[in-house]
């Protein structure tokens, strides 16, 4: 019976480091399909967040001054619109770096094109990731000719500004954040590639 007794455990005893074994493998193939749920989740959650360009500035918070000139200049339907653009967005601080009055007297309302013409000296037609960008002479929007340059550290510049935050993905294009207010035609072109 003590035989009967100790084969009796030590069946149950490699029975449960099977059901052990078993459960600790489902127990990560669960954990694996759960992680991937909440990888797909927050992918899902970031599509549903993006928005459009002037959504997306708005809500940003650097780009209080850009949004009013876009409105003032009566440009908001068109950086709603399908698109794809690619904006270059001077910051609040950019725009504070201006001389004195300037943003104050582009805002009148009889100086509306002239805002228009420099808010769409930011503008490209087309959505460029900053890793996609190369050196050249892009045209704007606003009709200007303005040099893109890459460096080989991939650091980007649009109309001689730096860009300091790259890629801010919407649904109709991309915003790249520089740190200076570009004025139409005042940057030097770039040297184009010889052929």
């Amino acid at each position: 019976m003590k035989n009967l007794l100790t084969v009796l455990i030590l069946m149950l005893a490699v029975g449960c480091g099977t059901a052990t074994k078993m459960g600790d493998k489902l127990g990560a193939e669960s954990q694996k399909m759960g992680d991937e749920a909440v990888e797909e989740g927050k992918k899902e959650a970031a599509e549903a967040v993006k928005v459009d360009i002037v959504a997306t500035a708005l809500t940003n918070g650097n780009f209080t001054t850009l949004v009013a000139a876009l409105e003032a200049a009566e440009l908001t339907d068109t950086l709603r619109g399908t698109g794809p653009f690619t904006v270059f967005a001077p910051t609040d601080a950019a725009f504070a770096d201006l001389p004195e009055g300037v943003i104050d007297n582009l805002m009148k309302p009889e100086a509306k094109e002239e805002l228009k013409k420099l808010l769409l000296t930011h503008v490209l037609t087309g959505k460029v990731m900053a890793g996609d960008a190369s050196t050249m002479n892009a045209l704007t929007l606003g009709g200007a000719t303005e040099p893109v340059t890459k460096g080989e550290d991939g650091s980007v510049t649009f109309g001689g500004s730096k860009v300091s935050t790259a890629d801010i993905d919407c649904t109709n294009g991309v915003i790249h954040v520089i740190d200076k207010v570009v004025m139409p035609g005042q940057a030097p072109a770039v040297a184009e590639p010889a052929e």
